[in-house]
């Protein structure tokens, strides 16, 4: 593994923690030269065309030290991530990262969600105490919410999306890996998107399982593992075995030193932080070898999205613009926050997701949103966010 590059935490002001204890994250001129020189993708609509050559030119401003306020410049994240990107592909890379952060801002809606999360389970084997699977009256089987999305609907997505969306997240409401055609899942999606994720929780890793991840091209792997310690990981995340955990990420790291060294996957571990004794540096030095990034979230204590209190935020909720859920049973929603599915009117069944995305209904939300009337909708008017 390579050398921690820095150890001191950092946090946003949503209270997120991360450390690249293995990427190298300094912003240098070779880099910003590089993007300048870039050519448009050959398959870039117009409107991509226009958002690319915007790019170009922030990033040329740069280099000649002007000033540029409230434009796209890669931060941090995306430093990083571009050194496990080709360079054939950074101009698709670049014009999705516009998309995902300033679509919101510029209340732009595309063709296509920018980002769009596909869950193939909403059925987990854990039920961690800041997690919906907490709340009976969605994880009981009796209630209805407990589904597998079907290969057949899986592959209509992709195929509906592919060459449109760039980033595409296994993973949802449920433990991705507990579809028993996850591994066909992960085959059919290979080599079609730049940025694509999955969310685990590490339990049903087995060697069958990493070789199946390890040889696509996933971009990102997240390991939620929440703490560093038995004690701590047990109370966190009920039903999980601290120690049948550790061998099952010691075994992923083990196959990929040996069989995948020289891929460009982010191995990422996630961790809550909900006590004083927990650090970063703790979580750094239980999983530097496993991994290339650490995360930390400050811990909330669960609180149901329907029974919170009313509130009175005015903002639109950024995920409007942003991204979009696709449920294992086909309903589509704007969000996880309303994980029962209250403001949903679309199933990707029967209708495409740029139908869904562009959809009358789905701009009449936007709209409330945008004339500060989010409180006549359920749950958002009992949103935080």
């Amino acid at each position: 593994m390579s050398k921690i590059i820095d150890i001191q935490p950092r946090i946003d002001p949503e209270g997120y923690f991360e450390d690249n204890i293995n990427i190298e994250h300094s912003l240098n001129f070779s880099l910003l030269e590089k993007i300048v020189k870039l050519k448009p993708d050959n398959n870039f609509s117009q409107e991509d065309t226009e958002i690319f050559n915007e790019i170009r030119e922030n990033h040329k401003n740069v280099i000649k030290k002007k000033r540029i306020l409230d434009k796209f410049m890669i931060n941090k994240h995306e430093i990083n991530e571009l050194k496990f990107i080709e360079d054939k592909k950074i101009s698709r890379y670049l014009v999705y990262r516009y998309k995902y952060r300033f679509f919101s801002k510029e209340k732009r809606v595309g063709e296509y969600p920018p980002c769009l999360q596909i869950e193939p389970t909403s059925i987990c084997n854990f039920r961690c105490i800041m997690c919906y699977q907490s709340d009976k009256s969605f994880s009981n089987k009796s209630k209805g919410f407990m589904n597998n999305m079907s290969l057949d609907l899986y592959k209509k997505v992709i195929d509906e999306v592919e060459g449109k969306v760039e980033a595409i997240t296994l993973a949802s409401r449920g433990e991705p890996t507990l579809n028993k055609d996850f591994e066909k899942m992960l085959n059919y999606s290979n080599k079609k998107f730049l940025a694509l994720k999955i969310n685990t929780n590490a339990s049903m890793l087995n060697e069958n399982l990493i070789h199946a991840i390890l040889s696509t091209d996933i971009q990102s792997i997240v390991f939620s593992v929440d703490a560093a310690d038995k004690e701590t990981y047990e109370k966190i995340r009920v039903n999980g075995k601290f120690e049948q955990i550790m061998k099952n990420l010691k075994l992923f790291a083990q196959i990929r030193k040996d069989h995948y060294s020289k891929s460009k996957h982010i191995v990422k571990m996630s961790g809550v932080k909900i006590s004083k004794n927990q650090s970063i540096n703790s979580m750094e030095k239980q999983f530097q070898e496993l991994a290339d990034v650490i995360a930390f979230v400050n811990y909330s204590p669960w609180e149901s999205a329907y029974d919170n209190k009313p509130n009175d935020f005015k903002h639109a909720c950024k995920e409007l613009w942003t991204r979009m859920f696709v449920w294992a049973d086909g309903k589509v929603n704007p969000c996880d926050y309303d994980y029962k599915s209250i403001l949903s009117k679309w199933n990707a069944k029967n209708r495409s997701i740029s139908e869904i995305w562009t959809s009358k209904e789905y701009n009449d939300l936007r709209e409330k949103h945008l004339n500060q009337k989010r409180n006549t909708l359920e749950p958002c008017v009992r949103c935080l966010n």
